[in-house]
């Protein structure tokens, strides 16, 4: 009767601890990279040094470098947006924010024919570091853009790279 009892209550745990479990955002392979007819976006681990640069927390977050390069046809304006997933939830949080309350659509359209225009001359957007939640397993890249000529007609392509 013992016996039955221990391995119902091991199974009984094994089967509750495999069901609790999360999956980091971690990448057996890294640089993993993902393009498209318009955009090249390149997932790395961080560098390693420089001033400035966040630090991880063992336990909490992982550190990754991102990389966008325009490969396609000249853009008017670009804007890109970096968002995470939260276990048990279908939203999806944003990476960066406004800085000290700040207005983001205050300087937004100029903000993002510039970010066009250094695209344009083949100059990555480069994130050099940021943090990602342990817990997430899903990095969604997503771009916004207006083509040259079609000024009034924003397009987007989103890059997802998960832990799987």
């Amino acid at each position: 009767m013992k016996k039955i009892f221990a391995i119902c209550l091991l199974s009984l745990l094994f089967i509750s601890s495999t069901a609790l479990e999360t999956e980091a955002l971690t990448f057996d392979k890294l640089p993993a990279e993902q393009t498209t007819k318009q955009w090249s976006v390149k997932l790395d681990k961080a560098k390693l040094g420089g001033t400035g640069l966040v630090k991880s927390k063992e336990g909490n977050f992982h550190r990754y470098s991102l990389k966008v390069d325009n490969i396609g046809e000249d853009v008017l304006s670009a804007e890109i947006h970096l968002f995470r997933n939260q276990p048990n939830s279908k939203t999806k949080y944003a990476l960066f924010g406004c800085p000290d309350q700040t207005d983001c659509n205050k300087n937004r359209f100029e903000q993002s024919v510039s970010l066009a225009e250094q695209l344009n001359e083949k100059i990555p957007y480069q994130f050099h570091s940021f943090l990602l939640a342990e817990e997430a397993s899903e990095l969604e890249v997503e771009i916004v853009w207006t083509q040259k000529g079609s000024e009034g007609t924003p397009l987007k392509e989103r890059f997802i790279f998960t832990s799987k």
